[in-house]
């Protein structure tokens, strides 16, 4: 069965190809990506095989993002003697 073109172009679209992987991304700069997807996703301005690589992008960073913020929280625990406790914005001290 051939192939058709737009599935070759879904294939080796410049998405997956010219974007640094979600692993090598900074929390904001990941988190900002996946908000534009999100956008474009929302607004209907993407043709299906776009959609799909699109959405699969919004994966990756999604779990980037979970998983760097999992280890903010790790590292927050460790600093607090493994309790972690209630921050206060106010007075910038945890209670």
């Amino acid at each position: 069965m051939a192939r058709s073109d737009s599935a070759d172009k879904f294939e080796n679209s410049e998405l997956s190809s010219t974007l640094p992987t979600a692993d090598a991304m900074k929390f904001e700069v990941a988190l900002a990506e996946l908000e534009k997807i999100v956008q474009n996703m929302e607004g209907g301005l993407l043709p299906l095989e776009e959609s799909i690589a699109a959405y699969r992008r919004g994966c990756e960073l999604l779990n980037h993002c979970q998983q760097q913020l999992i280890d903010a929280e790790r590292k927050i625990q460790v600093l607090e003697n493994g309790i972690l406790r209630d921050f206060d914005a106010a007075s910038g001290e945890s209670r």
